[in-house]
């Protein structure tokens, strides 16, 4: 049976509304609450346990809205708390990690170069740790953590060429970029960097992230359950923040329709 329960999701910030992006495109029949904590933003210099706490809190304020889904559209959130909410919750809940398994796979067998940038927690987390082993015997995987990237996206300053360019420069520049063969976008505020990163790179250098294989999983578990929404439903994307200043508000609309 067809649901018009609303599908939650949730980050440390502005990133995940690149994969509420994703999930309006795709499933434009969904209803999407997302809540974006910026008042405690950036999660990935924070200790697991802060993360998991914070996690927690929004994953209540979504069950208490009747959410028929939870996304942490978050890599760190995920790395720190998807295992105990999914042992506390009975509903799915779907997660992210950098999409290392589609930059590997994309050699086809052959030995693969690979830069994954994400925050600092995610990359030293245990979840991403074992992810690397199942791949770092038959490839050359870097591990770059990009903290400033989170905080250019939630101080609105994406549209300052040369401070991005300057700040991809200072984290990228120590390695042979020729020789790279994919980055990893592992956290979803550097989507908002595509094109940035497509000037930065060879062309010959991928660039990829898991907001597509995300979303598909979400379609996937609720066509399964019988709970996506009604082909005729209305659709539309309502925006909350731990920051509920006016700035915040316009900014997020921003990025959404970016």
């Amino acid at each position: 049976m067809a649901s018009n329960a609303p599908i939650g999701v949730f980050d440390s910030g502005l990133g995940g509304i690149s994969v509420v992006r994703e999930i309006r495109r795709e499933m434009p029949n969904e209803h999407i609450i997302y809540f974006g904590d910026s008042a405690n933003a950036p999660y990935g210099t924070k200790t697991p346990e802060e993360v998991r706490r914070l996690s927690f809190a929004i994953v209540e304020r979504f069950i208490a809205m009747g959410v028929k889904a939870i996304v942490i559209a978050c890599n760190t959130a995920t790395s720190a708390a998807v295992d105990d909410l999914r042992a506390t919750y009975d509903l799915p809940i779907i997660s992210m990690e950098p999409a290392l398994k589609v930059a590997c796979d994309r050699g086809h067998g052959l030995p693969q170069r690979v830069i994954v940038a994400a925050t600092p927690l995610t990359l030293r987390e245990k979840k991403f740790t074992a992810l690397m082993h199942r791949f770092s015997a038959d490839n050359t995987i870097y591990r770059q953590p990009c903290p400033d990237l989170v905080e250019i996206v939630e101080h609105d300053q994406l549209e300052d060429h040369d401070l991005v360019m300057a700040t991809l420069h200072r984290y990228f520049d120590v390695y042979d970029l020729d020789t790279i063969d994919s980055v990893v976008l592992g956290c979803t505020h550097f989507v908002f960097y595509r094109d940035y990163f497509r000037e930065l790179l060879p062309a010959s250098t991928a660039i990829i992230d898991g907001n597509e294989g995300t979303v598909r999983h979400l379609h996937d578990l609720l066509e399964a359950s019988h709970e996506l929404a009604a082909s005729d439903a209305q659709g539309g994307v309502t925006l909350e923040n731990s920051d509920t200043s006016e700035r915040m508000a316009v900014l997020a609309a921003k990025r959404l329709d970016s």
